[in-house]
């Protein structure tokens, strides 16, 4: 499958992404485990982690049916790079028009970061796959609902920052497409175990036979 397709796939199975941030090369491959063992799909390592593009390189390599990438991506030149790496997802905290358009370019999925409809609506003139609700903190599931009755149907609109267990059924009562989780995911020296725990909940939650 293309990219395209794989982050399609993955949405309808479990639209969850897995934020690595800080995750090192020689973590890669147990935290993975831990993830797709659970289900995950959709793994990001932050561009700002120890060696990022070996760690995508890795993960890419083991798990090839999922759809691996980056985070914190800024520049053309660095989505040119995680497409060299091998991969094929670019997720930013912000919209900036020539990370989306080269990514559109090279065939990858893209999630930019927005906070308003300006934003989302230019993010997806530029290429966007989807959007990215970020933070999530500094908005609300009425956020989601509002911006869904004007954006394009079927719009993915993907709420970070701040997502638990707990809190994910309101925003998906809202609307929210799916979500990007980091720290209560994954953190710098969590054990694959604890980890792979941890990501059992969230699926528990996202599929509904866990009500918080």
């Amino acid at each position: 499958m293309n990219p395209l397709d794989t982050f399609h796939a993955a949405m309808r199975q479990l639209p969850l992404v897995a934020i690595l941030r800080g995750l090192t090369p020689a973590e890669a491959p147990a935290v993975g485990d831990a993830l797709v063992d659970a289900g995950f799909g959709l793994l990001e390592v932050p561009l700002n982690s120890p060696q990022p593009l070996e760690s995508i390189g890795l993960l890419r390599q083991r798990f090839p049916d999922a759809l691996v990438g980056a985070g914190t991506v800024l520049t053309a030149q660095q989505v040119r790079d995680v497409h060299a790496a091998g991969g094929a997802l670019i997720v930013a905290p912000n919209f900036n028009a020539e990370v989306v358009a080269e990514a559109a370019r090279l065939g990858m999925v893209s999630l930019p970061g927005v906070a308003t409809p300006t934003e989302a609506f230019g993010a997806l003139a530029a290429g966007a796959t989807g959007l990215k609700l970020f933070p999530a903190e500094a908005a609300s599931p009425a956020v989601v609902k509002a911006w869904l009755a004007v954006l394009p149907k079927g719009t993915p609109l993907m709420p970070v920052g701040g997502i638990t267990p707990a809190n994910m059924a309101e925003w998906r009562e809202a609307g929210a497409t799916g979500f990007g989780i980091g720290s209560a995911l994954y953190k710098p020296g969590k054990s694959a175990d604890a980890v792979r725990e941890d990501a059992q909940r969230f699926v528990a939650a996202w599929t509904g036979t866990v009500h918080a």
